[in-house]
C-alpha cells in the first residue's frame, strides 16, 4: 500500500502530469464560454433553460451552467495546485543543494566534449609550476570576470584545473515560472473567495443609491457578507454618445460609437461631487471601482386607463441587439386598472425601418427617427412571484391583446404619439427618449496578486529559455609537450597545453562558440595572437595533440586514444 501511495504521489508531482492538468483546465474551462453561467446572467440561463426544455436538465445534472464553482472543476483545480506544489518543493531543494555545492571537476577525458582544443602557451625555461600557475589563475580570474561559479584543484605536480559553471539562474527561472502559476491560482481562489461584482442600469434623471436590493445584478464571493458592501450614491445627469455620421469613413465605420461619456454627480461620504464618467477610467470607492460599461436607450411610455387616470409611466431599458441599437425590452403595467395586469413587449428603433425581409429594424444607431413597435398582453404578470429580467415579458400566463377583428394589436408608436387599446383597457403613450448608462461596481482582492504573479512568471519564462546551463572545463599541463618533427622551441622552453571543453545541460548546438569564446579571452589575458593569426610555434590552437609520435599529425593532429591506434 505505502509503495502504490508513492507511485501515486510521484505521478502526480511529475512536471507532465502539471502540464496535462493546465490543459485539462483550460478545456474544463470552455463550456463556460458556450453555455450561459448563473454566476453572470441568471436570466440567460432561464432563457435557454425554456428554449432547450430537453437538453437544458442535462446541461444542469453536469453542472454546466455553474461550470467554474463545480465541483469538478474544482477538483481539477487542487489537482493541479497540488501537482505544481508537489513538483516545486523537491526542485528547490535539489537547486539550493547545487548552489551550495561546487561546480563538478574536470573529467580525466575532454575528447568527446563539444568545443575540445588545445591552445599552447609560450613556456619558460625555468620554474614551469610557477607559469602554470599563472595560465590557471588568469583562467579562474577570466570566470570570475564573467560571474561564473569556479572551481579549481591541482590533482598532481604541473598540473592545473579549472572548472566554471554558468546558467544557474536558468532553473531559477523554472521555479519563479512554476511558482508564479501556483501564485496565480492562489490569487483566483482569492478573488472567488472574497471578490463580488454587481450590475446597475441607470437612467438619465435617475440616481442609484448602493444596497443589496439595488443592484440588478449581485454575485458575491461565499466568504463576502453584503452588507459590508461599500455604500455610495451616484446620479446620472446625461449620457452622451456620438456616432459615426460620415458614410466615407471606411468600411464598417458608419454609426460606429465615437464618443461615450457620463455627467454624474458622485457621494462616496466625502460629499457630492461632478464626475465624468469614461471607459477604462473606473471611480474607486470602499475597495471597489464603479465601471462604465455600455449604454442604450429606455424610452419612457406613460399608460391611462379607461377613465384618463395615469396609471404607469416609467422609462424602461431596452436590450441593444445590434450594432444600429435595434433594442427588446418590455413595460410592465402591474396597476393597469383593469382585472387583468397589462404587459408591452417589442422593439426601439432609433432609426426606424420596416422591410419584408426584415421586418422593423433600426438603420442607424443614432436618434434619426425612432419608433417603437409592440404588441400588448394581458394577464398574470409574474406568475409564482419568481423573478424575471426586466428585457423580456414571460407570457405563461397571459393572453395576446387583440383587436376587434380578431387580430393580435400591433403598436407603432414615434414620440409624442399614443395608442388607443381596445375594449377600454386604456391608452399608451410615448413620450420621450432617453439614455441609460451600464455599470459594474466590482470587488477582486486577487486581481493585483495575479497581475504581479503573471509578469514575475513571465520573467522567469523569459529567463528559462534565454538563459543556457554550461559547464567549461580547463586543464593546463605545463613542461610535458614534444616539439614537433623539425620543431625546436625556443631556449629549450616548453610550452604549456591549456586543454579545454564545454558542455551543455541538455540541447545546446552553441556550446562550441561559449568555447570560442573563453579561449579568444583567455588570449587576451594572456597576451597571445588570435587564433587565426597564431603559428604552431608561437601558441595555436588545435585540436588534442596525439600521445604518439608515429600516429602523425605533430602536435596539432588529431588526438588519438589507444583503442584507436
Amino acid at each position: 500500500m505505502r509503495g502504490t501511495l508513492r507511485w501515486a504521489w510521484s505521478q502526480l508531482t511529475s512536471m507532465r502530469t502539471a502540464l496535462l492538468l493546465l490543459m485539462l483546465l483550460a478545456v474544463a474551462a470552455v463550456p463556460g464560454s458556450i453555455w450561459p453561467q448563473r454566476s453572470v446572467d441568471a436570466a440567460a440561463v432561464d432563457r435557454y433553460e425554456q428554449d432547450h426544455p430537453k437538453l437544458a436538465p442535462v446541461l444542469d445534472a453536469l453542472q454546466l451552467f455553474d461550470v467554474y464553482s463545480s465541483p469538478w472543476f474544482a477538483a481539477i483545480y487542487l489537482l493541479l495546485f497540488t501537482s505544481l506544489v508537489g513538483c516545486i518543493l523537491p526542485r528547490t531543494r535539489v537547486y539550493l543543494r547545487g548552489w551550495r555545492q561546487r561546480p563538478p571537476a574536470v573529467p580525466r577525458r575532454m575528447t568527446r566534449m563539444p568545443g575540445n582544443r588545445v591552445l599552447a602557451v609560450p613556456g619558460a625555461t625555468a620554474a614551469p609550476a610557477a607559469e602554470v600557475d599563472g595560465v590557471a589563475d588568469a583562467i579562474a580570474a577570466m570566470g570570475r570576470a564573467r560571474r561564473y561559479r569556479v572551481r579549481e584543484e591541482s590533482p598532481r605536480e604541473g598540473v592545473r584545473e579549472v572548472s566554471l559553471e554558468t546558467g544557474m539562474l536558468r532553473e531559477l527561472g523554472n521555479l519563479i515560472f512554476h511558482t508564479s502559476l501556483v501564485g496565480v491560482l492562489i490569487s483566483v481562489a482569492i478573488g472567488y473567495l472574497f471578490g463580488w461584482r454587481a450590475e446597475v442600469l441607470v437612467v438619465e434623471g435617475d440616481e442609484f443609491t448602493s444596497s443589496n436590493g439595488r443592484f440588478d445584478t449581485l454575485n458575491a464571493g461565499p466568504w463576502v457578507d453584503t452588507r459590508d458592501l461599500p455604500a455610495f450614491r451616484l446620479a446620472v445627469d446625461a449620457v452622451d454618445v456620438e456616432f459615426e455620421t460620415n458614410a466615407d469613413a471606411g468600411p464598417g465605420q458608419f454609426g460606429q460609437p465615437r464618443f461615450f461619456e457620463v455627467d454624474a454627480r458622485f457621494d462616496d461620504g466625502d460629499g457630492e461631487r461632478a464626475q465624468k464618467l469614461r471607459v477604462n477610467s473606473p471611480l474607486s470607492v470602499g475597495g471597489a471601482r464603479i465601471y462604465l460599461l455600455g449604454n442604450g436607450y429606455a424610452p419612457q411610455v406613460s399608460v391611462r386607463n379607461a377613465e384618463g387616470d395615469l396609471v404607469y409611466r416609467e422609462a424602461s431599458p431596452m436590450l441593444v441587439q445590434d450594432n444600429q441599437y435595434t433594442s427588446s425590452g418590455a413595460f410592465k403595467i402591474s396597476a393597469s386598472g383593469t382585472d387583468e395586469q397589462i404587459g408591452l413587449a417589442g422593439l426601439f428603433l432609433p432609426t426606424q425601418a420596416i422591410t419584408a425581409d426584415r421586418g422593423p429594424h433600426s438603420t442607424f444607431p443614432g436618434l434619426a427617427d425612432p419608433a417603437l413597435v409592440m404588441t400588448a398582453w394581458e394577464g398574470t404578470l409574474f406568475p409564482g412571484g419568481r423573478p424575471q429580467s426586466v428585457f423580456t415579458l414571460q407570457t405563461d400566463q397571459m393572453e395576446q391583446v387583440e383587436g376587434e377583428d380578431g387580430t393580435p394589436v400591433r403598436i407603432f408608436l414615434r414620440p409624442g404619439e399614443t395608442f388607443q387599446l381596445p375594449d377600454d383597457r386604456g391608452e399608451v403613450a410615448f413620450e420621450e427618449v432617453k439614455r441609460f448608462a451600464g455599470l459594474s461596481v466590482s470587488h477582486d482582492p486577487g486581481q493585483v496578486p495575479a497581475l504581479v504573479f503573471s509578469m514575475v512568471g513571465l520573467a522567469g519564462l523569459i529567463m528559462t529559455l534565454t538563459i543556457r546551463r554550461r559547464r567549461y572545463f580547463f586543464r593546463v599541463t605545463g613542461g610535458t609537450a614534444p616539439a614537433g618533427p623539425g620543431e625546436v622551441h625556443p631556449g629549450g622552453a616548453h610550452p604549456i597545453e591549456v586543454d579545454m571543453a564545454g558542455l551543455a545541460k541538455g540541447h545546446d548546438p552553441t556550446v562550441s562558440d561559449g568555447v570560442d569564446s573563453l579561449e579568444k579571452d583567455l588570449r587576451k589575458r594572456l597576451g597571445l595572437p588570435p587564433a587565426e593569426d597564431a603559428t604552431p610555434a608561437g601558441g595555436a590552437t588545435g585540436p588534442h595533440p596525439t600521445d604518439d609520435p608515429d600516429a602523425g599529425g605533430g602536435p596539432t593532429g588529431p588526438r588519438q586514444t589507444p583503442e584507436e591506434k
